[in-house]
């Protein structure tokens, strides 16, 4: 299964990038991991949407329409998604109704240093990914609260609980994706 792990920050050291090292790590051998952020990619404009799209769009598309699955990892800004990740499922999204994230089996995982843990970005990346059709797993929300406690300074998840709670959430989600995949 290949799977596409779709970054909502594009800071160097972000958390986000974390917890893509700790998912890779819980993931059965026969998953291959890609990871993208968006950050080469130019704000939506239309009138650059045509055959001839810039390089870093066509490059995003590849990506999307070869992954099996969709992992997206997010923080929450100012209780709502980073606009690069806006940006990145814009550009995804297009030709409306027949893009490659239709029908594409998607897991959300948000985090803050917030106790709500990203909630609201959650809901709002659920709203924004039901409009463009994309598959989400349907499970309990993945949040980390006080994400900013839970890695050590070599960036491992340290806490118990989460590791058990990704672990299992991976486990369900990769079962459920070849599952959607394969009918």
């Amino acid at each position: 299964m290949k799977l596409l792990v779709v970054l909502g920050s594009l800071r160097a050291d972000s958390f986000c990038k974390k917890l893509a090292k700790a998912v890779a790590g819980q993931l059965p051998s026969d998953v291959a991991v890609t990871q993208i952020d968006g950050g080469d990619l130019p704000l939506y404009n239309q009138d650059l949407d045509g055959e001839d799209k810039p390089a870093p769009v066509q490059n995003l598309i590849n990506h999307v329409t070869s992954a099996d699955a969709l992992l997206f990892i997010t923080a929450e800004f100012n209780y709502g998604i980073p606009g690069p990740l806006k940006n990145l499922i814009d550009w995804a999204s297009r030709p409306a109704y027949a893009s490659p994230l239709k029908g594409k089996p998607a897991l959300i995982m948000a985090h803050s240093i917030a106790p709500t843990g990203g909630a609201r970005a959650h809901v709002q990346l659920s709203s924004v990914l039901s409009g463009t059709l994309t598959h989400l797993f349907v499970a309990p929300s993945f949040l980390v609260p006080s994400v900013h406690e839970k890695f050590n300074d070599k960036c491992v998840l340290t806490d118990e609980f989460m590791n058990v709670v990704l672990g299992k959430s991976m486990e369900d989600f990769v079962q459920w994706a070849q599952t959607e995949t394969s009918s």
